[in-house]
């Protein structure tokens, strides 16, 4: 009789052994697989516009058609600036919910000199469409014929995407020079095309915006700067 216990103990034991060694081994690390850390969204990439080189610096322009640009010399790089800018956080209205980036077909876009603070301009985005969009991460403003995007203002990420209902606007400020005279390559502009990123910072939304600017035009050199999309129109001018 105490021979046979002893058996239904070796079984048992055996038997938890081998499960034991099975869920250990189940990740082929030797330890209990506890969940792999999940990805979150891509941290950031490129804004619209062509790989380019500064105002003044030589280089082969491409036309700025999907997100990406960067400069080599002097100017902004656009590129680097975003790779080490955070990625707007996800819309937090409700677990889940559809991303609908704006583009120029959606919306409505003005651009406006502010005499506060000096030398910036405030992009104005309109929903004029039946559906919400969402003004994703920042726009990327192109004066005339540049070949170079603006610096994002990483400081300026809002907490959440920009989410517009039909007829709400979202707003953007745009730093156009060194209040200072140290900025280089100055021009005077008298064209803007705005555009607009999608899901992600290496994708574009669509249709670009092509705002109107002064008749005299609108002065900007290698400081030019943006920042995200903003819910209120102070918070896109405190930068």
């Amino acid at each position: 009789m105490r021979l046979r216990h002893i058996r239904l103990y070796a079984a048992a034991g055996t038997a938890l052994t081998a499960l034991a060694l099975t869920a250990c081994a189940g990740n082929g690390t030797g330890t209990k697989d506890e969940g792999a850390a999940r990805p979150g969204p891509a941290a950031t990439a490129t804004g619209p516009g062509a790989r380019t080189t500064a105002p003044g610096a030589s280089a082969t322009p491409t036309a700025p058609g999907a997100p990406g640009a960067a400069s080599t010399t002097g100017a902004p790089d656009a590129t680097t600036v975003s790779a080490r800018t955070s990625a707007a956080k996800p819309r937090s209205d409700a677990p889940g919910a559809a991303i609908r980036p704006c583009n120029g077909s959606t919306t409505e876009v003005t651009a406006m000199p502010v005499s506060r603070p000096l030398n910036h301009l405030l992009l104005t985005a309109t929903n004029t469409s039946g559906k919400s969009c969402d003004l994703m991460y920042w726009p990327t403003p192109r004066f005339d014929d540049a070949q170079w995007a603006p610096q994002v203002i990483k400081d300026s990420q809002p907490q959440a995407v920009v989410t517009l209902a039909p007829g709400e606007s979202g707003y953007a400020g745009v730093r156009l020079s060194a209040a200072d005279g140290s900025g280089e390559h100055g021009a005077t502009a008298h064209r803007l095309e705005v555009f607009f990123l999608g899901r992600t910072t290496d994708t574009d939304a669509g249709p670009s915006a092509h705002p109107s600017l002064p008749a005299k035009g609108v002065y900007y050199d290698s400081t030019l700067a943006m920042t995200y999309w903003q819910r209120e129109k102070s918070d896109a001018l405190t930068w």
